[in-house]
């Protein structure tokens, strides 16, 4: 049986939790930098993510880690990963057991 979106958006959201910015050092679901994950009727998912800052050097890393974590994920078809800066990252987006160490 095929998992239901909501299952696979958090089994998205666990495997990103593999990702780790290489300047914070944290994963970048508690980081808030995951703004949204889209999962269509046919498993094709739209991971919409921000960086910490514009022309972060590792944008590119941080977009092709997401969609190889999401990818990773059974039942996960197509995965295309957006940028946004809209709005920006701020640190109150972080999850709070890591907000008080920054």
């Amino acid at each position: 049986m095929q998992a239901s979106r909501m299952e696979l958006e958090a089994d998205i959201r666990a495997a990103l939790r593999q990702v780790i910015d290489p300047e914070l050092g944290h994963n970048i679901v508690d980081l808030g930098m995951v703004y949204d994950v889209d999962v269509g009727e046919d498993g094709a998912v739209r991971l919409l993510i921000t960086t910490t800052a514009r022309f972060c050097p590792a944008s590119a890393f941080l977009q092709e880690a997401a969609a190889a974590a999401a990818s990773a994920v059974p039942g996960v078809g197509p995965v295309s990963v957006d940028l946004t800066y809209d709005p920006p990252w701020t640190p109150d987006k972080m999850a709070p057991e890591l907000a008080v160490r920054f």
